[in-house]
């Protein structure tokens, strides 16, 4: 689609929009804003080599509601830039060249909503009002390495905010209450490195002016070591923060007491600690007099132990897992819990210990050995772990009465035995990314959720009559598993299989599927194939494709391989071969019969034979002249003449065989004649041998040829084979022959010769002919030949 500037051929064109009126113009390589279709609603410009935005750039782009300019080169926009995105939503202006923030972009951005400003190089914000008029602005991030003062109206104009960021590692001057006037404040994210170290009083005033009690506060790149530290927390201890995240942290054990100490008895509901390095020796005596019984949510993720020979352990914290209903302690090399007491996990209702150093034997002092103590526990999650024995995690989770979600997965299982014990209340499974080869009755038919993708199965016979979702992705599986054995499955997922193919038949067997996902199979694009899924696709029958078409793609025939299923067209000729090959069959017989026919009235046969002949004539062609030619040839001339004639006038012709005088003594002619010797077929053709060859022998030892014309003769084929031949060896001029006799033994013109004895024809046209006596046609007396003869 082509922007209505398209006579602008100073600026790029990007085609790259679907059919949502999604641009994607992402790392295209442009230093220009590049022209859309100004029905665009979202547009990414992000990672390009944009330096200017100028007044016309983005004219005409009313309907758009989202822009990102994220990671160019900017570092002039126009005033007026943004002047007609009346409906812009999202603006991403994050990581280019920006040095200042001019208010006048955003005087007319009335509906945003998002605007994202970090990583550009300006220093102060609040100079101006930048924001002012944002009334409907919920999301709002600015900041960056540059960033050194925030003054009092940097968020003026901005009444309340579902989230603020704010990167400031290297602040040196804050302006107290520059961020205090915005409420409610949903969530803020601040990065204070700089301030933590070097100006812990600018720290606390930051942290003061955002800190409230339901605001949930993210806290990145901070270096915690030695009391002193940790007083900026006294601000949020003070104002009773509830939710506090950290991010990024390097920290001591030092510290890490003296930060319980500081939130002593405060109600944080959730403590949550994302990539820490801890450094000391594990020292947290302490530690164990505070107070954290609101804590409902502790999660520890991504934790490295600076000389971890050095440190005792970590038994001495266990008081923090007293109340929290809600343990996480994610990639942190956790190789063992020990068993809790009855006072300790108490409440734990979801227990997350993946990406650790679990075993089958440190698993089972972690659960107890099975005894029952984690009674409330809902949801468990071990999966990347060493665990290897899958009837161990079935008995130690046997008596968690309240259990409904287990995660099992990427563990090193390869045998599922046959029966397991498994708590009745189990609702979802999830043993994905292990080694199983064969699925057996261990399965728990509880189950409404399983997931087994990332295996080596082949196929499924277990019958789960209660499952509701079905995921077996990353498979062996060659065909769908039976319907029959789910009577509740509504959503299955079997993508990057080997699948060939499935039909509407297999889908009908599953009684209640409404969503199937298949796609990143090796399809063999046959015509039942191809013709069923495009009718899915276009939503023909109950089950929906909830991954798209795109995902459906020929593997075979080798021609269509890498086709889109749904883009695929195959012809009549492939779809209905025997079809095809069946009517083709009869229509070539049909065809056939009638060229047949059409060939047999145009006589083609006749002149395929006479080309033969006319082959072997101009073969010995060269023979017979020199036999005529040469003096001494008259003794090789048996005969005087060869006479053709139709046997059926042979009464007329002939009393009986003729010798060698008879010829003459039964003429007609009242003149005696010298004696004449004739080559009659009857009598000389030689038996046994070739017709053609006879005729040519005959030919080639008598002086002339005689042909007695009549109907009879025309309509013979006996004579017009005799006369096929001698119509190319007697009326080819190169053939040498004589001319031969025409006798019409009864009246017959030109017109009555058939058309394919065009050189008779002519001859008829062009020379003197006899015509047998009327008398002699009419009388009684065999009849002969002409004295002229």
């Amino acid at each position: 689609m082509r922007s209505r500037y398209s006579a602008d051929t100073g600026r790029p064109s990007c085609n790259r929009c679907d059919r949502r009126l999604s641009c994607d113009c992402s790392r295209g390589g442009f230093t220009r804003v590049p022209m859309v279709t100004d029905r665009a609603l979202t547009l990414d410009l992000s990672f390009n080599n944009i330096t200017e935005v100028t007044d016309v750039d983005l004219t005409g782009h009313e309907q758009l509601r989202a822009l990102s300019l994220h990671g160019n080169r900017l570092v002039v926009i126009d005033p007026s830039a943004f002047n007609s995105l009346w409906s812009l939503e999202e603006l991403d202006l994050s990581d280019n060249q920006l040095t200042a923030l001019d208010p006048r972009w955003f005087s007319k951005l009335g509906a945003l909503q998002q605007l994202n400003l970090l990583n550009n190089p300006y220093s102060c914000i609040g100079s101006a009002p930048v924001f002012d008029g944002l009334v409907r602005l919920r999301r709002l991030a600015f900041g960056g390495p540059a960033l050194r003062e925030i003054q009092r109206g940097a968020l003026s104009g901005v009444s309340q905010l579902e989230e603020l960021t704010v990167h400031a590692n290297n602040l040196t001057r804050y302006e107290s209450g520059a961020l205090a006037y915005v409420w409610p404040l949903g969530r803020v994210t601040l990065s204070l490195h700089g301030p933590f170290l070097t100006d812990r009083a600018l720290a606390s005033s930051v942290l003061a002016d955002v800190s409230y009690p339901e605001t949930p506060m993210v806290l990145e790149d901070l270096y915690l070591i030695g009391n002193e530290s940790v007083k900026p927390f006294y601000e949020t201890a003070k104002r009773r923060v509830r939710y506090i995240t950290f991010r990024n942290l390097f920290i001591s054990d030092e510290t890490i007491v003296r930060l319980l100490v500081v939130v002593n008895g405060v109600p944080v509901i959730s403590f949550i600690v994302d990539n820490v390095t801890l450094t000391g020796e594990g020292r947290w005596e302490r530690a164990n007099w505070t107070d954290h019984r609101a804590v409902d949510e502790f999660v520890v993720r991504n934790v490295v132990v600076l000389d971890v020979f050095k440190f005792v352990s970590f038994l001495q914290l266990q008081f923090l897992l007293q109340y929290p209903r809600k343990v996480s302690v994610i990639n942190s090399k956790a190789f063992v819990l020990p068993c809790p007491t009855s006072s300790l996990l108490m409440n734990l209702q979801y227990f997350d210990l993946s990406d650790n150093l679990l075993t089958d034997m440190t698993l089972t002092e972690t659960l107890c050995n099975g005894n029952g103590t984690l009674k409330d526990l809902r949801v468990l999650n071990v999966s990347g772990n060493a665990l290897k024995s899958l009837s161990t995690v079935s008995r130690l989770v046997t008596k968690l009465r309240k259990l409904t979600h287990l995660d099992i997965s990427r563990t090193d299982y390869s045998f599922m035995p046959q029966s397991c014990p498994w708590p009745s209340t189990l609702r979802h499974l999830n043993i994905s990314g292990a080694k199983l080869t064969t699925v057996t009755p261990c399965l728990p038919t509880t189950l409404e959720v399983l997931d087994l993708s990332n295996n080596d199965l082949k196929d499924f016979t277990v019958a789960l009559p209660s499952l509701r979702e079905l995921h077996l992705s990353g498979n062996k599986f060659l065909r769908l598993p039976p319907g029959n054995l789910f009577l509740n499955l509504q959503a299955l997922t079997i993508q990057s299989n080997t699948l060939n193919m499935f039909d509407r038949s297999d889908l009908q067997s599953y009684k209640r599927l409404s969503n199937l996902q298949a796609g990143q199979n090796k399809f063999v694009c046959s015509c039942d194939f191809v013709a069923f899924l495009q009718s899915t696709i276009k939503g023909d029958g109950d089950v929906q494709l909830t991954d798209g078409e795109e995902s459906y793609v020929c593997d075979s025939p080798l021609y269509l391989q890498g086709e889109q299923v749904g883009q695929v067209h195959l012809s009549v000729v492939v779809c209905h071969r025997v079809l095809f090959v069946s009517v083709s069959c009869g229509v070539a017989l049909f065809v056939g019969v009638l060229l047949c026919i059409l060939l047999w009235r145009l006589h083609a046969f006749w002149y395929i034979k006479m080309t033969w002949a006319w082959l072997k004539a101009k073969h010995s062609s060269r023979r017979r002249q020199r036999l005529r030619d040469d003096p001494s040839s008259d003794a090789l001339l048996t005969f005087d003449a060869f006479v053709s004639y139709s046997e059926r006038d042979e009464h007329h012709l002939f009393s009986g065989s003729c010798s060698h005088s008879e010829a003459g003594e039964n003429s007609m002619n009242p003149r005696p004649l010298q004696p004449l010797t004739l080559c009659l077929h009857k009598r000389d053709f030689l038996p046994g041998q070739w017709i053609v060859d006879n005729i040519m022998s005959a030919m080639e030892r008598s002086r002339r040829t005689v042909f007695i014309l009549s109907e009879n003769f025309v309509q013979s084929d006996w004579c017009r084979y005799e006369l096929d031949f001698s119509h190319f060896w007697l009326f080819d001029g190169d053939a040498g022959g004589d001319p031969a006799i025409l006798i019409l033994l009864e009246p017959l013109s030109k017109d009555d010769i058939p058309k394919r004895f065009c050189k008779l024809r002519k001859l008829m046209s062009s020379t003197t002919y006899l015509e047998w006596p009327k008398r002699r046609r009419e009388g009684r007396s065999s009849g002969g030949v002409s004295a002229t003869l």
